[in-house]
This record gives structure tokens, C-alpha cells and sequence, in this order.
């Protein structure tokens, strides 16, 4: 177990989560620790964290033992297996598949979330990159240091040819550096805006001369290294690479974007007081971003009210999220098909918009990804993406039986975190009129009621 406080500062902005009157652990919050820390959970692994409590569930997540009945027992084997054929197919369409079947199908939701996190901070595209190979590795770096320490991850990530084609590193030369990777180095990946100078972008330029790409793979040639004296950060030396980022991952600054990067993906909106302590302590623990996310999923602020349902899914959370509660997962629909759903709604895995990644927030709502989303949600009940499903038989599973009303409620707890009564009454009749029972004909039309709605696009 780690030491989750370090600090009475970090004590008070992160303190653990403990179950009282006012924010007991319900249902409520059994969801929003799953739509948060990965996409969704069908209904009896809701059922067992909310009968073991915080402690036992959050672990789970941490773990990466959060099971579904569809999860195979070689699931590492399968996903393996699909992945080679993926890139061997050369089809990008295939490996976007790959990524999305791990998704639905992985015990480890959280995993692959903070995969994602990485993606985006990283954010490397297949169409300069040219290459399933090595978008697939860089990818596997992503999963493989996703809660260790990100000393390692930088300097793995950096030396990737994925990230050095992708900046034109492999043209930096003594007499001619070229800038992009020490400037997105120090703008995205470390520092941010706002705590260097173009003078140190062109010192750390230097710095990198040499990082090149052979055969597919990392070279450091000493012939198109430049070995004289720089000066970055206010720091004087004959800096080489890693030198540099030794430098940059010693700055405060770097362990606040950090911060930043765990707060976004778990939190709604964080004062900057609480970042700062989070940062602090990502420095006491030498950067490990597991410490973070651990810290952040078993505090009070985590499960506050307020921090519930406040974020705008973004689309790959959404199609994932939808298939994971509804338990769409023997067999589940084709993964190529969901991820055309997720790129139609804005979000192309392996193909980032830029190098500062997808904007997400609010940025995912538009008049275009809102249709997308309500069609992707009418075609998902209908049936059209994995042939009909037994909604039904899902009712019955989990205790409606043939209750409309019930049906609803079911559908609110698990797609928009919380429902009462009378908004499942609601939504009955406005889809089904006076009638109150279900039947494997009508229920639907209720499942697309309710992940077409609002709601539903928020968690």
C-alpha cells in the first residue's frame, strides 16, 4: 500500500475518501468510480463494489482486476494475436480495432485510460509516422509505463522512432539542429508554456543532435552530435540528450503538468492549490504517476458530489462506456465499426488532430459529434451494429424483470451515473406511453432513449 499523504497541505486537498451520511457509498458513486477510472462495468461487478465498499473496489481498479463475464482467460494471448495480425494486415483500420477490442475486453480499464492519457500527451500521428509498427510499440510503451514512473516513460517515449519521425528528429544534425523536438519536449511533454525561452529551445536542439532513426530504430551517432558547451535553463555544460532530460524532469513545472494531466483525466475542474499539492507530492514520490492516480481515486474530492458526472465524455469513452455497462460483450460488435463511430464523433485513434492532441472538454460537443452520437446510440439498441441484441434478457439479469420503470431506472444508474424514479417514469413515458411493461420488441427503444440522451454524454 502506498503512502498516500505526504504533506498536511496534500492531507487536506487529497484526503481519503471515507464513507459518512452525507456522501455515503452508493451506487452512485460505484459508477462514477468506473466511468472515471475506465469506461464502465457491467452490472454484477457494480453489485460487488458497492457490497465490499471503497476500499475493495478502488483496489480492484488500481489492480487491474476488474472482471467482466466476457473477459477471457488468455486475453493478453488474444490481444496479442490481433495486434500482429493488425499490423501485418498494414491496415490502420485494423489496428485501431486492435486498441478498441482491448478496451472492451481488458480486466484492466485503467490501464488502458491512462493509455490514452499518454497518447494524447504524446500525441503521435500514423499519418507522417507511415508505420503500424511502430505506432503499435509506441503504444505498448504507453501501457507498459502507465503507472510507473515517468523518468522512464519520457525517456523511453523520446528515444521511440514513433515520436522521432514524427518531429523530424531524425534530421537533427551538428550545424543544423532542428528545433520541433526540444520545443514540444519542453512545451507538451515536460515544462509547458510559459517556463522556457526560445534560447532554450534552440540549446536543447543542440543537445539532441545526433538522435537519429536507422533500420526503424533509436541511433545515437557522436559524428552529428554537437559537443560544445550549452546552456538551458540557466544550467551551463556540454549537455547531450539525456542530459537534457535530466534537466527538465527536475523542474517543478514538469511535475505540476503532470498534476494537471492526472486531474484532467479523473477530476471536473481542480483549483490550483490542489494541483500544487499534488505536484508536490509526484516530487516526493519521484514521479511516479500511479502514486497520483491512486492518491486521486481514494480521495474525498474524487467522490464529491460536485466532481460527479461533470465532464463530457470523450468519444471513445462514450463507445466503450455504452458497450461495457450494457454488457454487449458475447460477442461483442465489431471493433473496426466502433472505432469509425469514435473518429466520426471526432476522436481517430493513432491520428491525434496535431501535436497538442485532442482538446477534449467541452471541444467534443458540437451540432455534428452530437448527431453521431445519437445515431451511434439509436443503431446500438436497434441492433444494426451487432445484430440484435437481448435487452430483454439484460432486464431480467439485472432484477427488472418486465418492468418498464425499472428498466429505465437500471439505465440511468448505469449510463448517467444516477437516476431517480420519477426521471425513469419520465423517460417511460415519453417512449412507451401508458404502457409499463417491457417486452423483447419495445425495450430498445428505451435503451436508445436513454444513451442518446444528454445524460448520457456526461460522466
Amino acid at each position: 500500500m502506498l503512502n498516500l499523504m505526504t504533506s498536511d497541505s496534500l492531507a487536506t486537498a487529497w484526503a481519503p475518501y471515507k464513507p459518512t451520511d452525507s456522501a455515503p457509498w452508493t451506487l452512485k458513486r460505484v459508477v462514477h468510480l468506473h466511468r472515471r477510472a475506465g469506461f464502465a462495468a457491467g452490472w454484477q461487478v457494480l453489485q460487488q463494489d458497492l457490497r465490499d465498499g471503497p476500499d475493495a473496489a478502488i483496489s480492484r481498479v488500481l489492480d487491474g482486476e476488474v472482471n467482466t463475464d466476457a473477459t477471457a482467460r488468455d486475453f493478453e494471448s488474444l490481444a496479442r494475436t490481433i495486434g500482429d495480425a493488425a499490423v501485418a494486415s498494414d491496415n490502420p483500420a485494423r489496428l485501431k480495432a486492435w486498441w478498441l477490442y482491448r478496451m472492451l475486453v481488458t480486466p484492466d480499464p485503467l490501464g488502458e485510460r491512462l493509455t490514452l492519457m499518454w497518447h494524447n500527451h504524446f500525441a503521435t500521428s500514423n499519418r507522417k509516422v507511415q508505420s503500424l509498427v511502430l505506432m503499435r510499440e509506441q503504444n505498448e510503451l504507453f501501457r507498459q509505463h502507465a503507472r510507473g514512473n515517468f523518468t522512464n516513460l519520457l525517456s523511453s517515449v523520446v528515444r521511440h522512432p514513433a515520436v522521432l519521425v514524427w518531429l523530424d528528429a531524425d534530421s537533427n544534425r551538428k550545424g543544423h539542429p532542428n528545433e520541433n523536438l526540444a520545443r514540444e519536449l519542453m512545451e507538451l511533454f515536460t515544462l509547458g508554456v510559459g517556463h522556457y525561452t526560445e534560447e532554450d529551445i534552440k540549446e536543447a536542439a543542440r543537445a539532441f543532435t545526433g538522435w537519429t532513426v536507422k533500420n526503424r530504430e533509436f541511433r545515437e551517432s557522436a559524428a552529428y552530435h554537437d559537443d560544445g558547451e550549452k546552456t538551458i535553463l540557466s544550467r551551463r555544460g556540454s549537455w547531450r540528450g539525456d542530459d537534457l532530460l535530466a534537466i527538465l524532469l527536475g523542474e517543478p513545472a514538469t511535475s505540476m503538468r503532470l498534476a494537471r494531466r492526472v486531474c484532467e483525466l479523473l477530476m471536473g475542474e481542480v483549483e490550483e492549490p490542489a494541483v500544487a499539492d499534488l505536484a508536490a507530492g509526484l516530487r516526493e514520490h519521484k514521479l511516479q504517476v500511479g502514486w497520483a492516480v491512486e492518491t486521486v481515486l481514494r480521495s474525498a474530492a474524487f467522490f464529491a458530489d460536485g466532481n460527479i458526472g461533470n465532464r463530457v465524455l470523450a468519444p471513445v469513452e462514450f463507445v466503450v462506456g455504452a458497450v461495457r455497462a450494457l454488457e454487449i460483450l458475447e460477442p461483442p460488435p465489431s471493433t473496426l465499426v466502433l472505432a469509425e463511430w469514435a473518429a466520426a464523433m471526432d476522436q481517430d485513434l493513432f491520428e491525434p488532430p496535431n501535436v497538442f492532441g485532442w482538446a477534449g472538454g467541452r471541444s467534443w460537443i458540437n451540432s455534428r459529434s452530437l448527431i453521431a452520437r445519437s445515431n451511434f446510440a439509436q443503431r446500438l439498441a436497434d441492433g444494426s451494429l451487432q445484430g440484435p441484441a437481448d435487452w430483454y434478457a439484460l432486464a431480467e439479469r439485472c432484477g427488472c424483470g418486465d418492468n418498464a420503470d425499472a428498466f429505465c431506472r437500471f439505465l440511468g444508474q448505469t449510463l448517467w451515473t444516477d437516476c431517480a424514479d420519477e426521471e425513469a417514469k419520465r423517460v417511460r413515458r415519453a417512449v412507451l406511453g401508458e404502457e409499463t411493461a417491457i417486452t423483447p420488441d419495445n425495450c430498445w427503444r428505451l435503451v436508445a432513449a436513454m444513451l442518446g440522451s444528454p445524460r448520457a454524454q456526461l460522466g
